[in-house]
């Protein structure tokens, strides 16, 4: 949907035509009628939640990622609680992980009354650094949560060695990281405890919802039980025995997922080796684009690993640009093209300074890139006219900041 017109280099937020007549969000959920109709049946059936659905769709996310059991809960966010939860993590207890993600990877330990401890990231893929992760060990150390940053996988297998070194748990945020690997390993087969969300902007989507898939027992069965308030069965098993009685065993959460949100998600899973290729192709698009423009450096992949790509984060080369990032994403935006920042890091958010002290400056490499960093829409039902129009976009807005 481009814009043509002698203007067409003068900026849209100068007064100049956009790049595209409509906005095109950073990312958004892909929904069609087999989706609605999977929806319909389960509302037209005798479960809207604690029904059958729900076992259906762990297992088949389970078996997608190559891990034994698979735990639905109510977002992301919730998903993350309940394996900080199931970690052991509590008061005087701390867990390590970055800075560069959304706020929710580092709540769930305060959740737990634990300490998030932040390490800093790599340059290159903005993961987690295993090498500062180590420098931060303590007695008081009892999980370490990577982060797999806009869907590249963290350095898993190192993560894991510090984490066996030292007898740790490792709670895998992997809600960027449906269906991508890491040396032909599966995201959810590799830590002890993976999370996923499946938000709208995610490679499948239940609207909102999250999921906990580990190879561990016991774990799966405190998780189930710490998202049913901490009783020890639920609604369907109890009716399927004939029984009534049920006994709260822990202190757990109403983080359950609907049988509604579950019939959806089942559905989208159908698509999702199609998204993930779609999104690849965008990525390649995108970096094949940028790979030798001034100012830009596309995000970049490690041997062996095969991004998701959630996001497409760029980093601006400021020295070169006579702008800001700030005022870069502006003219991005009044192009009609939805770019974003992920993130800014946790610890420079206003309760973390509160409450812990930070001044700034402490995570120099995750610091760096946040005052730089630029994601551009990805989402797979973006057509190739969508993936024109940002890339025109973003050459035309860096060739008016170029010095």
């Amino acid at each position: 949907m481009s814009v043509a017109s002698a203007d067409q280099d003068i900026l849209a937020i100068h007064g100049g035509p956009p790049a595209r007549a409509v906005f095109l969000p950073y990312g958004r959920h892909s929904i069609d009628d087999s989706d609605i109709e999977a929806v319909v049946q389960t509302l037209r059936s005798a479960w809207l939640t604690t029904g059958p659905k729900i076992a259906e769709f762990e297992e088949a996310i389970a078996a997608f990622v190559g891990a034994k059991y698979g735990v639905s809960f109510s977002s992301g966010t919730a998903s993350l609680h309940a394996a900080a939860f199931t970690a052991g993590l509590q008061s005087g207890d701390e867990a390590i992980t970055t800075p560069l993600t959304f706020a929710a990877t580092a709540n769930c330990v305060l959740y737990q009354g634990a300490t998030p401890i932040f390490a800093d990231v790599e340059s290159e893929t903005l993961n987690i650094d295993p090498g500062q992760v180590q420098a931060r060990i303590s007695a008081r150390t009892k999980a370490i949560v990577p982060v797999d940053y806009a869907g590249h996988p963290a350095d898993l297998w190192e993560i894991l060695r510090l984490a066996d070194q030292h007898g740790l748990i490792v709670i895998e945020d992997a809600c960027h990281a449906l269906g991508a690997q890491l040396k032909h390993h599966r995201i959810g087969s590799i830590s002890h405890m993976a999370v996923f969300s499946f938000h709208p902007v995610k490679h499948l989507t239940t609207g909102e919802g999250g999921m906990v898939v580990t190879d561990n027992p016991h774990f799966a069965e405190t998780l189930r039980r710490f998202r049913n308030h901490g009783i020890d069965s639920d609604a369907r098993t109890r009716q399927a025995a004939g029984q009534w009685h049920y006994e709260m065993v822990l202190l757990g959460f109403n983080y359950r997922l609907s049988d509604i949100a579950c019939a959806l998600g089942l559905q989208q899973l159908t698509k999702i080796e199609t998204n993930l290729s779609r999104r690849a192709e965008i990525a390649r698009r995108y970096t094949e684009a940028f790979r030798n423009m001034s100012g830009i450096r596309p995000p970049g992949v490690q041997s062996g690993a095969d991004p998701a790509w959630h996001l497409y984060p760029i980093r601006l080369e400021l020295e070169k640009l006579s702008g800001t990032r700030d005022q870069i994403l502006q003219a991005l935006r009044a192009e009609n093209i939805g770019a974003g920042v992920h993130y800014i890091p946790v610890h420079l958010h206003r309760y973390y300074r509160d409450r812990f002290g930070y001044k700034g400056g402490e995570y120099p490499i995750a610091e760096d890139a946040h005052r730089r960093l630029i994601s551009l829409p990805m989402f797979h039902a973006m057509s190739d006219d969508d993936v024109k129009d940002v890339i025109a976009a973003v050459r035309k807005v860096l060739a008016h900041f170029s010095n």
